[in-house]
């Protein structure tokens, strides 16, 4: 949804990765658990850091980090994981997100939510829907349907029931 769509007031959880702050509309976000055991599956991408039990589902955890070329979440006493749906070619995920930490949701007016820079070709910026502006700095909005693609995605149907 570009940025010009965008007509009220929305609340956004806000969460850090490293020194950066990042937000997700809170419409996406079903809950945010304790960083906890993690089952890794062999052969997946080095951003899929397995799989954990959400009162008897399988959900895949995935690491922003290692996705956006950082390094990867540590376990830290902050250290979460962010569960959201996601829409994959109309079909609904459920993935678990590692954070560094949340920080809280705010609400963000339109005016104060600006266009994602062009930044050229040869970067992908689709994935950020917005920047918005918060005190001093900014948070890029992430559009979560789009920080993975469908085939970055399309081996974690089978984990879903």
């Amino acid at each position: 949804m570009p940025v010009d769509t965008i007509t009220e007031v929305r609340p956004y959880l806000t969460f850090k990765l490293g020194n950066e702050v990042f937000a997700i509309d809170v419409a996406k976000v079903r809950e945010v658990l304790d960083f906890t055991t993690i089952t890794k599956i062999p052969r997946t991408p080095d951003f899929m850091r397995g799989v954990i039990n959400l009162r008897g589902s399988v959900v895949p955890v995935l690491d922003l980090r290692l996705a956006f070329q950082m390094e990867a979440t540590g376990k830290t006493v902050n250290s979460c994981i962010i569960v959201v749906e996601v829409e994959l070619e109309e079909e609904r995920l459920v993935i678990g997100a590692l954070a560094d930490s949340v920080e809280e949701v705010a609400e963000l007016e339109p005016d104060q939510i600006q266009p994602a820079p062009s930044i050229g070709t040869s970067v992908r910026t689709d994935f950020i829907r917005g920047m918005g502006k918060r005190d001093s700095g900014f948070l890029m909005i992430l559009d979560i349907d789009r920080v993975f693609n469908s085939s970055d995605l399309a081996g974690l149907r089978q984990l879903q029931p």
